[in-house]
């Protein structure tokens, strides 16, 4: 392993004051798992980012697939780590509960693996479609692609909420969609395909077999009773306001009032614009910043 060494990381310490802000008593057990695995492979890599993102070139042609459990839990910085795991914290505040701390932990391995499955996939389309061979070269690491999936998720189960994108107040059954274009038109270097994969594996869970094939593997381990579905409304309140659960009053005050998407995007734009990690010709994005090329 490989400590990160050098400036003092900000993000981090934003980080560890956010969490200890709600509490370690109000953060379900899988949740704070992610949280302290993201963390610690922050602090140490188990390999330089160019030899644990994940691209077609590395994970279908070299068969690297431990890179399919390893390009999720690493991130190009400090800030990029913080605001994934941020949106991860309220994501799984709302989700695992519901879901039931195993079931939701199976979720988060599964989601991790086959997100970065049909990442290759998508990738080696734009190869075939474009006839650009660079597709197969660019190189993702970051948890941006699980928690799109995991947005999905919780849009199905919490429906009708009004989300903030861009300052323009979307329903949130389309604001996946329209941040998903949103944060590839303010930063081209993005991980368009990272986040669509994350979007696609979503809705393949919600809407088609993946959660039955989830349950048919898992066999008797976990006793499934999906949770209900509250009837749509539309909320009265500006952003995710349910996102509470026993977090301090001061919590948006110390955010500027920003929503879950607000710092999802502002993840992307600092990560991009702090630095820019360059290999051979294209620069870094996690699922949220490609890795150029590997």
């Amino acid at each position: 392993m490989q400590r990160r060494q050098g400036r003092v990381n900000a993000g981090l310490l934003l980080l560890l004051y956010q969490i200890s802000q709600v509490g370690l008593q109000n953060i379900p057990s899988v949740t704070l798992g992610v949280l302290a695995l993201n963390i610690f492979f922050f602090l140490n890599p188990v390999r330089p980012l160019p030899e644990v993102c994940i691209s077609v070139n590395e994970g279908f042609y070299k068969k690297n697939w431990q890179r399919l459990l390893l390009s999720p839990v690493h991130h190009a910085d400090d800030w990029h780590l913080y605001y994934n795991m941020i949106s991860m914290l309220w994501k799984g505040i709302m989700l695992e509960k519901k879901l039931k701390s195993a079931w939701f932990a199976y979720i988060i391995v599964v989601f991790s693996m086959l997100i970065g499955v049909v990442y290759m996939a998508l990738e080696f389309m734009l190869m075939k479609i474009l006839d650009d061979p660079s597709y197969e070269m660019n190189c993702a690491v970051g948890f941006s692609g699980v928690l799109f999936a995991l947005k999905v998720l919780n849009n199905h189960y919490n429906p009708g909420r009004v989300s903030s994108v861009l300052g323009f107040r979307i329903s949130s059954k389309y604001a996946c969609w329209v941040e998903l274009v949103a944060i590839h038109l303010i930063s081209p270097g993005t991980s368009f395909a990272g986040h669509l994969a994350g979007i696609l594996v979503g809705l393949m869970y919600t809407s088609g077999p993946l959660k039955k094939i989830m349950k048919a593997c898992a066999g008797g381990i976990f006793s499934l009773s999906d949770p209900a579905r509250p009837r749509d409304y539309y909320s009265d309140y500006y952003g995710y306001s349910s996102y509470q659960y026993g977090a301090p009053r001061n919590y948006y005050d110390y955010t500027g009032g920003l929503t879950e998407e607000e710092q999802l995007e502002r993840a992307v734009l600092n990560s991009l614009t702090e630095r820019e990690l360059l290999l051979h010709v294209k620069p870094y994005r996690p699922f949220g910043v490609l890795l150029g090329e590997a």
